[in-house]
């Protein structure tokens, strides 16, 4: 029975924080604040064949 708690438990809080950064678009706010900024710098760098 502990076991099944506790399988209950670790089920019941991955829910919520999965469900957390849902609610709360983390996800996306993580990219926008740390991956584009890097791909903005490496895209800015490409030096350009044609130029539109």
């Amino acid at each position: 029975m502990k076991v099944f708690a506790k399988i209950l438990g670790i089920s019941t809080a991955t829910l919520a924080a999965l469900f957390a950064v849902y609610y709360y678009n983390l996800d996306m706010r993580l990219m926008r604040s740390i991956v584009v900024p890097i791909l903005d710098k490496h895209y800015d760098s490409v030096k350009r064949e044609h130029l539109i």
